[in-house]
């Protein structure tokens, strides 16, 4: 079984179809689902909408009110759906707060986790590079609810953190664009989720616990994590190994897909 999760706000069709069948033509059961507050999975009820602002301020002091959840129930999520589909261990990949979330799942339920890819991910340490102004100005920004308006931004944001060098397959990431619109917008759980992103701070520590073999993914031109976010995460991570893709940002590139894939098999167990 390989397990994939997705980053902030971004729902599970964006592990294309194509690229799930790679995987499994490479011989693994293919398993994707929806973060809670996204897509087809539930909105926690009365949870309220976090002040992010007041958040990101409350990070200079230490004193951080607990989101309405974190990266470790969101964790425990995973291993809740691994536990209802009969898997007792799983391969797992995540994409940026989709990394963060296998790399908690692997170092706080280390029985299920056979092997873990981060992807494009980070540690959370406070002393590494900050996005690229415009990349934290896509990410921030409010999406419109609108159609047509939601498209045309989703697309704009896909362009902007995919970095320089791939273009965007703009067919591609438009249809991906109407799965998200036709499956339910909801712009409150994008805040709470990287309220949880935020609350969760630096987890260097708990990544020193983690014992499953891990692959560290992470392109040479990410504008949203920089490079020093995989080197950090490699050097927190017992016996982690870096793979450096050339070109690649914020986004696996079709053109990319087959070599990603090939990277993550090789790895899994």
């Amino acid at each position: 079984a390989l397990l994939l999760i997705m980053g902030l706000g971004t729902q599970m069709v964006s592990w294309d179809d194509a690229f799930c069948r790679k995987l499994m033509h490479r011989g693994y059961y293919v398993i994707r689902f929806d973060n809670r507050d996204v897509g087809l999975s539930s909105r926690p009820a009365n949870a309220g909408v976090p002040d992010l602002a007041a958040l990101e301020q409350s990070l200079a002091t230490g004193h951080i009110e607990r989101p309405p959840y974190t990266l470790e129930d969101m964790a425990a999520d995973g291993i809740g759906l691994l536990q209802g589909l009969g898997i007792q261990r799983a391969n797992v990949a995540g994409i940026s707060m989709g990394g963060m979330i296998g790399q908690v799942m692997a170092s706080d339920f280390p029985q299920h986790v056979r092997s873990l890819t981060s992807i494009m991910s980070s540690t959370g340490r406070p002393d590494l590079p900050p996005p690229t102004p415009e990349a934290l100005e896509v990410l921030l920004a409010p999406f419109p609810t609108d159609r047509e308006g939601y498209i045309e931004s989703f697309v704009r944001t896909y362009r902007i953190i995919s970095g320089p060098v791939y273009p965007i397959n703009e067919t591609r990431v438009r249809r991906w664009a109407q799965l998200h619109f036709e499956n339910g917008l909801n712009p409150d759980g994008v805040t709470r989720q990287l309220a949880a992103i935020l609350y969760a701070g630096d987890r260097t520590d708990a990544l020193h616990r983690i014992t499953a073999p891990t692959l560290v993914l992470h392109g040479d031109a990410d504008p949203l994590l920089s490079l020093a976010c995989a080197h950090a995460t490699v050097d927190a991570i017992p016996g982690a190994r870096l793979k450096i893709i050339p070109g690649m940002g914020h986004v696996i590139p079709d053109v990319l897909w087959d070599l990603v894939a090939d990277q993550m098999v090789a790895h899994a167990c």
